[in-house]
């Protein structure tokens, strides 16, 4: 073997190491999926070509969490699958036997185990031999119940993740920073108070049934049986004859719902099992994967070549993002002209010059836009020294986690500091206004039309400019307005969710709101004591009182409206528009003393939260899970075999469609 070429695995295992150990702890991104995937096939290729493995390779190991606390030894080891960009490699591996594909869910992977019903441990996969033992938090975890049906020994593995949804509004309502879904899963899991780490949504999806007392030889069955046991697992679906095409066909199924963004969960691709257990069983064990215990599938990214024309500093949240805007390339049947460059370490490591420089990019999973090469850099990369929107000095601020250089405007009260929480403003749970978009808000905000909540509301007077704006036109641009005058009436506990006040999501604000009417809410928020040289009463003790509130709650609450900043915002938004006292009461009794609970897609309601509205306006209630205080099951498929139709059955629950319901409940 030559010494370029042992110089050079020496430098892969270190740059994939370090990736690694970022990546699975939380510390953020080093190097895309891309770059990893492609560092990791030329370490695999010198490996096979020298006939050489050298020590820490990652090739022959799990990536490993380092989450910190007791460590404790899995009864199964969690071994890590191989990969492939290949349908036919897929096809080949099923050697013509029944397979099931399910998601690739882009979480951590815990481990849970069950004795006489109750849960005993929850363990983090660590390095596949020994985890961090976590059953503390496992209360503060959606989808892992203290206790199940069945009565001897079950192991289970399953992913921890955080959706879409849930990670905008953490970060809306937190004001932190993190990178993605999975970051913010993996720092939560280091934290040791279960109340915070139930605020971060975490659910945890189980993809396979380790071992059971019951002898189940089908990993369908064993899934099913999970269902069967309360648990929500990973959607999948079976190929009963793997041809290339019937794989193909099942593959795009599920590339469908990435690109159309029906998933709501990350993915990072797809997992392919033998639906016989036994038989997958049988495989040797190939450095740290079996051979036959599955087989990832990670989409292959289609790459485009492309020139710079400018790299614009957008502002969002709490940094000032890099942003490439380059000539228009095709790629997955769609024209892409920008990509997010993250953050000044990235464009470092890149390359990044100036305009005409040229680039390669890609759309990672099907989805995000990335640059993954400087072909050639011309010019150069600059750095603003001021805030593009509110013009105040910037800073460069280096991460002591990580290294990684942000830059941030270094005026607190920067509107584009704020664009997550107008995103939130104008979302259908707040001030509903349609047609309004993130990225049309922060155009909105870098044009300086809106710098505070009460500018929407003004926005007419530009009605012009934005009708001559790329992408609008006068149609939508008319659209906008009739929107936004259209949301000038709110029901109170819309507007409250709509201003951001940390920890108050649409719940709190109702339960705040069923204690007082809005004017005398925020009065006592702010009020003094009648003692003159009294102080005002402490934030945590103003609203504890109130059901579901607590100290910490109110203590925020109280805290938003006594900042000065805050207040007078508020104050100038309210003549902007007519506030309703919200119907929390219930209006009718004829869903009195009955609980709900609500599954899959309704037809003759808008939504769920539609249907879950009416509910509770007829006295009734409406949970998340199937237990033995459920009235009802409203599932429009009736003989469905998900989770929650067969514990319904289990328990003896009556399954009703939404026309049955309508029937009993609704109708005259």
């Amino acid at each position: 073997m030559s010494e370029d070429m042992m110089l050079r695995m020496q430098q892969l295992i270190r740059e994939l190491n370090q990736a690694s150990e970022a990546y699975y702890n939380g510390r953020g991104e080093l190097m895309t999926d891309y770059e990893w995937d492609q560092r990791f096939d030329e370490l695999r290729q010198l490996e096979q070509q020298t006939g050489t493995t050298l020590p820490d390779s990652p090739t022959q190991r799990v990536s490993e969490d380092h989450t910190a606390g007791q460590k404790e030894a899995h009864e199964y080891a969690a071994l890590s699958l191989a990969k492939t960009k290949q349908v036919a490699e897929l096809v080949k591996w099923a050697e013509e036997r029944p397979v099931w594909i399910s998601w690739k869910l882009d979480g951590l992977t815990l481990v849970a185990t069950y004795d006489g019903g109750r849960l005993q441990k929850v363990v983090t996969r660590g390095n596949g031999h020994i985890g961090t033992n976590i059953t503390h938090l496992a209360g503060a975890i959606q989808g892992i119940p203290q206790n199940i049906p069945a009565t001897g020994h079950v192991v289970i593995r399953g992913e921890a993740v955080i959706s879409y949804s849930d990670f905008e509004r953490f970060l809306i309502e937190s004001g932190e920073d993190y990178a993605n879904p999975r970051n913010l899963a993996s720092g939560s899991l280091t934290l040791k108070d279960a109340d915070e780490v139930r605020q971060r949504h975490i659910q945890w999806i189980p993809f396979t049934l380790v071992y059971t007392d019951e002898t189940i030889g089908s990993w369908g069955a064993r899934m099913d049986w999970l269902d069967g046991q309360g648990f929500t697992t990973v959607e999948r679906r079976l190929v009963t004859a793997p041809t290339l095409s019937q794989v193909e066909a099942c593959v795009k199924v599920f590339t469908d719902e990435v690109v159309s963004k029906r998933n709501p969960f990350p993915v990072d691709g797809l997992v392919v099992c033998y639906d016989d257990t036994d038989y997958a069983q049988t495989g040797s064990v190939t450095g740290h994967h079996a051979t036959r215990a599955g087989l990832a599938f990670k989409w292959q990214d289609e790459s485009a070549d492309t020139v710079l024309k400018e790299v614009e500093w957008s502002c969002a949240a709490s940094t000032i993002s890099p942003v490439a805007v380059f000539e228009p390339v095709e790629l997955e049947g769609t024209t892409v002209k920008r990509a997010s460059l993250c953050n000044i370490s990235e464009c470092e490591r890149l390359g990044i010059g100036g305009p005409g420089t040229a680039l390669s990019v890609i759309k990672a999973n099907k989805i995000i836009p990335k640059v993954i090469e400087v072909r050639q850099a011309a010019g150069v990369f600059s750095v603003p020294d001021k805030c593009p929107v509110c013009h105040a000095p910037t800073e460069v601020v280096v991460s002591e986690a990580s290294g990684t250089k942000t830059l941030h405007c270094t005026n607190a009260q920067c509107p584009a500091k704020e664009l997550k929480k107008f995103a939130r403003f104008v979302s259908k749970e707040g001030m509903n206004i349609d047609g309004i978009s993130e990225q049309t808000l922060a155009k909105f905000i870098n044009l300086g039309w809106v710098g505070e909540y009460a500018d929407i509301y003004e926005l007419r007077q530009h009605i012009r400019e934005l009708a001559q704006m790329e992408g609008f036109g006068e149609k939508s641009a008319a659209n906008i307005m009739r929107s936004i005058d259209n949301s000038r009436k709110v029901e109170a506990h819309r507007l409250l969710f709509a201003l951001n006040i940390p920890l108050c999501g649409l719940d709190v604000c109702k339960r705040l709101l069923s204690a007082y009417p809005l004017d005398e809410l925020v009065a006592e928020a702010v009020r003094k004591d009648d003692d003159l040289f009294a102080t005002q009463a402490e934030p945590q003790d103003v609203f504890a009182h109130v059901a579901g509130i607590g100290p910490e709650k109110s203590a925020q609450f109280v805290l938003w409206f006594r900042n000065t900043h805050n207040l007078t915002r508020y104050q100038r938004l309210l003549p902007q528009l007519t506030v309703v006292a919200a119907q929390l009461a219930p209006t009718g009794n004829r869903c009195e003393g009955l609980t709900f609970v609500i599954t899959g897609d309704v037809h003759h309601y808008k939504n769920r939260n539609e249907l879950k509205a009416y509910i509770e306006q007829q006295g009734g209630k409406v949970a998340s899970a199937v237990s033995g205080s459920t009235s009802f099951l409203i599932n429009n498929d009736v003989a469905s075999t998900s989770g929650k139709n067969k514990k319904a059955q289990q328990l003896g629950i009556p399954i009703l469609s939404e026309d049955d319901f309508i029937a009993r409940y609704v109708t005259e």
